[in-house]
């Protein structure tokens, strides 16, 4: 909070400016002025969970099917056995990115301290996936590995 004449910072409960002298009409004058990282890491929290929510369809999609492929198909008893066994473990895996996706967006958006190392692993890997994922790991990154970045994420997240 700044006086309003001078610009000098004072306490909420002033009604003088202790270096102008100036009489707060109007106590004080808040200064919002939110930084490049909190502007951003709600839109890329956002994304984190939304990333997050679309792999959950295929994996549920391929666990749905996995569960029930033993019955369908029909011939090599092998592959009968290990046709489910595939799916199912493709669709863990998709089903663990998912959650990893969700998890990160919720942490990024509630500022916890782990989230932004997470993140900024999960968007170099990401970066590999083209379209959407490269889009998502080039700005995890631009937003996470600024210059300032990490020492006003830590402020937030003791903050928070």
């Amino acid at each position: 909070m700044f006086c309003n004449q001078c610009g000098t910072p004072v306490q909420p409960d002033y009604n003088l400016c202790p270096k102008c002298g100036q009489r707060l009409l109007h106590p004080v004058v808040a200064v919002s002025d939110p930084s490049r990282l909190d502007r951003h890491l709600r839109i890329l929290g956002t994304l984190w969970m939304i990333a997050g929510a679309l792999f959950l369809i295929p994996s549920i999609i391929l666990l749905l099917i996995g569960s029930a492929a033993h019955f369908a198909i029909q011939g090599n008893e092998l592959v009968r056995h290990m046709a489910p066994l595939f799916l199912n473990l493709l669709g863990g895996s998709l089903l663990v990115v998912a959650a990893g996706g969700i998890c990160v967006g919720w942490g990024l958006m509630e500022r916890l301290p782990w989230a932004r190392v997470t993140a900024v692993v999960l968007g170099v890997i990401t970066l590999f996936h083209p379209p959407f994922g490269t889009a998502l790991g080039i700005y995890t990154l631009w937003v996470l590995l600024s210059n300032d970045a990490g020492p006003q994420y830590d402020r937030m997240a003791r903050a928070a």
